[in-house]
């Protein structure tokens, strides 16, 4: 290990300490590298902390306003995608309070008067997960809404069409090709409830429980819950700054919605072989082979069934992450937000792509076979 240098900058922590963190510690312990999208979350989050700070009288009304003006400075800097970096910047939440004070000057340093990083984090994370799964869930709505489409264009066709219903990949029964459909679509609808249960669950504002154990300082955390739209505050600090089931929750949510698009990736990728010939894809929505031209490959499908195994493994990261640790906050929670990201990210573009897939092939799709009468 090398001998520890003096950085340019400070961390939040490093006061009590007589040297500089070693270059190996900050390179290992950063988050910066993929918590930085929680900008828009932190500043949101920091205004609120601000704004009750100034309505129990810790925060002067000028001071505090001078705060909130440099939060929004930076909120456009972000935006503008202008705000530089430091060095010393651990992670987003160090990297907004130290440009605040470069900004606002001796008043942006009291900005983390009576919230400690584990409420703060805590907080961001929430605030993002708010905004990001009602995305993802009017995405899934999306997709059903498009199967429902793709259903009753089915049923309108005289006769209705009908394709070969199947158990252990035998032929059954003759089933109508808009029932079919909509057992995929009633499947998203749960999965639809459960990401909105979710939501319910996770609209608690954590800010003010510090630490770990409040502060002794008169916040009222009713006050910045209520300017962040949260439902309601915590009830036990402890509690607030080490629960990470919400995240697991919609990591599982996540997890069975993609095995939902798997069933149906799968399906597509047997519709739409030779073998098959139930479906074609719109030429948008497929990809070819640089040494078989007759080839259209179902590669949304494809992915939409491998990428399934991704999103179990986020969800089974998080939980092996979370078993062991005692409370309340341990620096292995940081390991919940790469996963999380991870999984929106990719369900999200399987839902888009999906969708998309579905959609365009009403124009070359439903040449299925004789032997489904």
């Amino acid at each position: 290990m090398s001998e520890k240098n003096v950085s340019e900058g400070a961390a939040l922590w490093h006061g009590r300490f007589d040297s500089a963190p070693a270059d190996e510690l900050m390179a290992y312990t950063e988050s910066l590298s993929f918590d930085k999208r929680l900008w828009v979350d932190d500043i949101f989050g920091s205004k609120a902390h601000v704004t009750m700070l100034i309505s129990v009288g810790i925060m002067s009304k000028d001071d505090g306003d001078k705060v909130l003006s440099a939060l929004d400075a930076v909120a456009q800097e972000f935006a503008s995608n202008t705000f530089v970096f430091e060095a010393s910047d651990e992670d987003i939440h160090t990297a907004i309070e130290r440009r605040v004070t470069q900004i606002a000057g001796e008043p942006g340093g009291r900005i983390h008067t009576g919230r400690s990083r584990n409420d703060q984090v805590a907080t961001a994370i929430r605030l993002w997960c708010k905004r990001e799964v009602r995305i993802v869930r009017d995405f899934v709505l999306a997709l059903v809404d498009t199967l429902e489409a793709r259903a009753q264009e089915a049923d309108a066709n005289n006769p209705a069409i009908r394709l070969p219903g199947y158990t252990h990949v035998q032929h059954a029964q003759p089933v109508l090709l808009s029932h079919h459909l909509r057992a995929h679509a009633w499947a998203m609808l749960r999965d639809a409830d459960r990401l909105a249960d979710a939501l319910e669950r996770l609209d608690v504002s954590p800010l003010g429980a510090g630490a770990l154990a409040g502060s002794s300082l008169p916040l009222n955390p009713s006050v910045s819950a209520q300017e962040m739209g949260f439902a309601t505050t915590f009830a036990n600090s402890l509690d607030a700054v080490s629960d990470r089931d919400f995240v697991a929750e919609i990591l599982f949510d996540i997890a069975l919605l993609g095995v939902h698009l798997s069933r149906i990736g799968e399906e597509w990728v047997l519709w739409t072989s030779a073998e098959f010939g139930f479906a074609s894809l719109d030429d948008a929505y497929a990809t070819g082979s640089s040494m078989l031209p007759q080839k259209k490959n179902a590669d949304i499908a494809e992915l939409a069934r491998g990428k399934a195994g991704r999103l179990i493994g986020n969800l089974t990261g998080v939980l092996a992450m979370l078993k062991g640790l005692p409370l309340a906050y341990n620096r292995d929670l940081q390991e919940d937000k790469e996963p999380l990201f991870d999984s929106v990210d990719q369900v999200r573009r399987a839902l888009i792509a999906l969708n998309g897939m579905i959609a365009t092939a009403q124009k070359h799709w439903l040449r299925l076979i004789s032997q489904s009468g």
